[in-house]
């Protein structure tokens, strides 16, 4: 009889363990449970991919999988804060933003972390955190809007690459420390890119220039995020005390 239970308990934990694992494999999240809370971890990794389905063989983060995943974070009662790990080449515009829109629009701590690469589209994925941490060897490139395949050469196309292009520096700056002026002439500056208009910044400079609030790794982003919850945590038992 003991056996018998002892059999089914191995079984209940693989299967726990299996139920842990599996978000990770398929969608790159995981939920850390200790003392301090418990922290939803998303990973943005390879190119964002938007309307356009990208060969097999490209990594890639799917907004219709993210978007869903960060009104979950939100509304859960299980879940105290979010840390957005960032490794990527950018990709859609649109996508990008949407998903950087409802970090940034969300209520709970979330703490961002660039490592290896925030590029394009990624730097305002990296600034739609409440803090915003990168790895001193991270890099992050900056530049115009720009569209593959058929472009019709008229005016109103080149107008419409403007609009697009304003969205970005308006939700940049809105999320960072960075100026309009600089962030802007990161973006048209020419000779830094062997075969396009933009820059490269690496962490430090990231952090001096305003994009990025702090130089660190993986302890520090998650420190700042325990210490948010914490804060978080007072504040809400400071306001149901008023309210009793």
């Amino acid at each position: 009889m003991d056996e018998q239970k002892d059999k089914q308990q191995e079984g209940e934990g693989l299967l726990s363990t299996e139920q842990t694992i599996q978000p990770i494999v398929d969608f790159g999240s995981s939920l850390i449970q200790s003392k301090k809370g418990s922290v939803h971890v998303l990973t943005i990794v390879g190119q964002i991919e938007g309307h356009q389905l990208l060969p097999s063989t490209s990594k890639s983060t799917k907004y219709e999988h993210v978007m869903p995943l960060l009104a979950m974070v939100e509304e859960s009662d299980e879940v105290d804060g979010l840390l957005v790990l960032l490794n990527t080449v950018g990709g859609d515009i649109e996508a990008g933003l949407g998903i950087a829109e409802l970090i940034s629009s969300m209520s709970k701590p979330t703490v961002s972390l660039v490592l290896g690469g925030g590029h394009s589209i990624g730097v305002p994925l990296a600034v739609s955190a409440k803090r915003s941490y990168i790895a001193p060897s991270a890099a992050m490139t900056i530049h115009p809007v720009r569209m593959n395949g058929l472009v019709i050469g008229v005016p109103q196309t080149f107008y419409y690459f403007e609009r697009i292009q304003e969205r970005i520096i308006q939700f940049v700056t809105a999320n960072s420390k960075v100026k309009r002026e600089t962030f802007t002439d990161l973006m048209l500056q020419t000779g830094e890119l062997a075969a396009d208009v933009g820059s490269v910044i690496y962490g430090e400079e990231a952090v001096k220039l305003g994009i990025i609030d702090r130089i660190g790794g993986l302890s520090d982003a998650l420190s700042c995020l325990h210490e948010m919850i914490d804060e978080r945590k007072k504040q809400q038992e400071e306001q149901n005390e008023k309210n009793r």
